[in-house]
């Protein structure tokens, strides 16, 4: 694979690299699988939260023994 970076002087700062459009569109479909099944999990966690299934974190001791006596 070429890639070809950029000077900071020329992207003000930033640092840039080129890459092959199929590589980048490989990467994209990479990135895109493990965000979906991040999504889902998610999602998943969510419900359980709003069905009261799972509670915490708590920021103190005080906030889980509220919770555990209500």
């Amino acid at each position: 694979m070429t890639t070809i970076t950029i000077p900071q002087k020329i992207t003000k700062g930033e640092e840039l690299v080129a890459i092959p459009r199929k590589e980048y569109e490989r990467f994209l479909r990479v990135v895109k699988k493990k965000y979906t099944k991040l999504d889902v999990d998610l999602d998943k966690v969510i419900r359980e939260v709003k069905k009261e299934k799972i509670k915490g974190p708590f920021s103190s001791v005080k906030a889980l023994r509220y919770s555990l006596e209500r």
